[in-house]
């Protein structure tokens, strides 16, 4: 606020006439003590992995109540004259990102939903690298099989199955899908800050690069609301920071056809769970955390630079989703002393990053989050299959 008590920037600036003219109190979704912990934990790993910034948002995928949204580096808002650093960007809500391989969710979901594909649908005889307008895509691991099924494209992360994918569902659908579960249109939130994802000009080429999320664009808080609702039955949500009366899931909209969500949510739980997947430091004991990686390079003076953004969604429980997290490093860096503990209970350790990859940055720091948030949100009488309980899950 300013020295006369006017809101100038976030819930104050938006809610300022509500503030100053009713006696009711305007109560907000975050919960103090999570938010703590996930901007401790962001800290901690900012000096591990060196990333000039971070960002995370925690959110209920059945209501859109974000419990936590941190984004750093922060600063004192009683000194924001003196901020002119454009780091200091809400990497949360204002930064505007091409995010990686997130978004081969996406295709696939679109897949399923305009039918023309089941997880079992086979591909057959990918070649490793295919071009369009003369640019080559390619495979990320040359190891990945030449024939796979939907389901195993995305839990591989395969380039150019998610491109035959895409090329299944069309420019016009597939631009129609995400412009439905919100990704590529601006955002309405209850804070003004935020950001809009850049204009496209959709064609084969296009089509073929935003299908495995490069050449498109949008914001963390946008690929929250695009996961929850894929994972959450196919409802439509509005991520919010002011508690709203209570909406039973029958009077909401259903945006998705029905089914979808429990085939993503089984598939994102064996990205975790299974070695050819590419998030198992997310495989936190009781907590069914299911997800996706993508590993992104920036663009800087209009070219692909060797600069990263990594990123990690987490879905849990996916059995019955109840909760999102994203977690954001801005070009995160390989640390060669950090130990890795493998979360299959052999013990196994490993020293040293192998890879600047979202597998190996975003994903652990994702997992310690979870393992620290978990008690908490169980405290709280919510267990991870959606139930109220009366003690904390072991």
């Amino acid at each position: 606020m300013d020295e006369d008590n006017n809101g100038i920037s976030g819930i104050e600036k938006s809610f300022n006439d509500f503030l100053k003219l009713n006696k009711k109190s305007l109560v907000t979704t975050l919960d103090v003590n999570i938010q703590f912990i996930i901007r401790e934990e962001l800290l901690n790993f900012q000096k591990i992995f060196n990333s000039i910034g971070s960002a995370s948002i925690l959110m209920d995928v059945n209501n859109g109540d974000i419990l936590s949204l941190v984004s750093l580096p922060d600063f004192d808002i009683n000194k924001r004259q003196t901020i002119n650093d454009l780091n200091y960007i809400n990497r949360a809500t204002k930064g505007v990102y091409e995010l990686g391989s997130v978004f081969k969710t996406f295709t696939l979901a679109g897949g399923l939903d305009e039918g023309v594909i089941e997880t079992n649908s086979k591909f057959k005889d990918l070649p490793k690298k295919i071009t369009c307008a003369g640019k080559s895509i390619g495979e990320y691991d040359n190891k990945i099989p030449a024939s796979l099924t939907a389901e195993e494209i995305l839990i591989r992360s395969g380039n150019i199955g998610s491109v035959r994918i895409a090329q299944k569902i069309g420019e016009n659908k597939m631009r129609n899908f995400l412009e439905k579960i919100g990704i590529t249109n601006k955002l309405k939130f209850d804070i003004a800050e935020i950001g809009n994802p850049l204009p496209i000009k959709w064609g084969k080429c296009k089509l073929a690069t935003a299908s495995f999320g490069h050449g498109i664009t949008t914001t963390l808080l946008q690929l929250a609301k695009g996961y929850s609702i894929i994972s959450n039955g196919g409802y439509d949500v509005q991520p919010s920071l002011v508690k709203k009366t209570n909406q039973k899931l029958s009077q909401k909209k259903q945006i998705l056809k029905n089914g979808i969500s429990s085939k993503i949510n089984s598939i994102l739980r064996k990205i975790v769970t299974q070695k050819e997947g590419t998030a198992n430091f997310a495989n936190i004991y009781g907590y069914e955390v299911g997800g996706k990686t993508g590993t992104a390079q920036k663009i800087v003076n209009g070219t692909y630079s060797k600069n990263k953004i990594n990123t990690f969604v987490a879905v849990f429980p996916t059995s019955k989703p109840k909760y999102i997290l994203l977690v954001l490093l801005d070009e995160p860096q390989a640390n060669k002393d950090y130990i890795y503990h493998y979360k299959d209970g052999s013990g196994w350790k490993l020293k040293g990053t192998p890879f600047n990859t979202a597998g190996w940055t975003s994903v652990e720091v994702a997992g310690k989050i979870i393992e620290k948030i978990g008690p908490i949100l169980a405290i709280n009488k919510i267990d991870f299959h959606g139930n109220h309980v009366v003690k904390k899950i072991n």
